[in-house]
């Protein structure tokens, strides 16, 4: 709130429904004043009143209600705790850098998980990302090829922005490259020069069509990348619908032959990979138990500085209310 061109601000605003208390409080303090005035009169006429009741004139009571009321007003400011001018602060940050790939491969369409593989992922990444504490977070999309969609970034919200874009329509016709997403990830790590750790989460079906998989792996291990792999579907499986551009139901995918294609989660590959990087495989559950593994797996990585803000802050300025407001009592007490 800004207070004319002071640009005074109350941090407690939630402070002014105890303006009624303050009100009742000097209201009984007036009417205790109008009570000993009322005595005052019936004790001696206005003609002897001043000599004999020293300390009873009118003037000292209008004094002490002045000072009295003036003190009560400067204590509920004090309380609401007002704030002008901004000091900057620089405060060093530490914590992960978090790289997660997205599977968007047709097969991520497949409604072996509520309502679809896809949607499943981006909900269980939006628990894990909101459970991150001063964690760096990036956004990888991979089928054939691969789209950083949000670098690297504490602002989660920009993140949640770019996850919430991916529907169906973000899709991909091609098959899925495991090996890409990799090799993405490995990029952007060697581009941002010495860390002490790397780690790439990548939420998939473990359908692969990788062309080296194997090479890219031992690059991983090389650069020290730790792999964590979520498995999304089931075993028995699902069909693979299909929509067209207005997402309007096409029937399911089917081969050659005109069979529907069901497509399965393939641990293996999952398991393997996460293993020879010196991660895990964690299988999606419909519990938030793989999202709690996997945080306290993340938080056994050392933290270690990933960049500084500048916080601009309001200087708390209530100790001046609050020193006027102990003023005026002291005075009321002794007038």
């Amino acid at each position: 709130m800004n207070i004319l061109s002071l640009d005074i601000q109350f941090q407690a605003w939630h402070v002014w429904k105890y303006l009624p208390l303050f009100l009742v409080i000097g209201l009984l303090y007036n009417y205790q004043l109008y009570k000993k005035l009322l005595i005052v009169k019936l004790l001696a006429s206005p003609k002897w009143r001043s000599s004999l009741l020293l300390h009873a004139s009118t003037t000292k009571f209008l004094i002490k209600t002045f000072v009295f009321m003036l003190g009560l007003f400067f204590l509920f400011i004090t309380f609401l705790q007002p704030a002008w001018g901004k000091r900057d602060e620089i405060v060093a940050q530490e914590g992960r850098d978090l790289l997660i790939a997205l599977d968007v491969s047709k097969s991520m369409l497949a409604q072996d998980r509520n309502p679809n593989r896809l949607e499943f992922a981006k909900t269980k990444i939006k628990k894990l990302v909101k459970t991150l504490e001063c964690e760096r977070v990036g956004l990888i999309i991979f089928a054939g090829s691969t789209i950083v969609l949000c670098p690297l970034t504490s602002d989660y919200k920009s993140f949640f922005m770019f996850l919430d874009q991916i529907d169906e329509q973000t899709i991909s016709s091609g098959t899925t490259a495991l090996d890409q997403a990799i090799l993405k990830s490995i990029k952007i790590f060697e581009d941002m020069g010495s860390k002490k750790n790397k780690l790439l989460t990548i939420f998939t079906d473990g359908e692969d069509f990788s062309s080296n998989l194997a090479g890219v792996k031992a690059k991983a291990v090389d650069l020290g990348l730790t792999i964590f792999t979520i498995g999304l579907g089931t075993q028995e499986g699902a069909p693979i619908p299909l929509y067209d551009d207005h997402g309007n139901s096409l029937g399911h995918q089917k081969d050659d032959k005109g069979t529907v294609v069901i497509s399965r989660l393939n641990e293996g590959i999952l398991r393997a990979l996460a293993r020879e990087t010196g991660g895990n495989y964690l299988l999606a559950q419909e519990s938030d138990e793989d999202i709690r593994s996997l945080l306290q797996q993340l938080q056994q990585f050392e933290k270690e500085g990933i960049e500084d803000k500048k916080f601009s802050n309001l200087i708390e300025r209530y100790a001046y209310f609050a020193a006027v407001s102990c003023v005026c009592f002291a005075l009321e007490w002794l007038v």
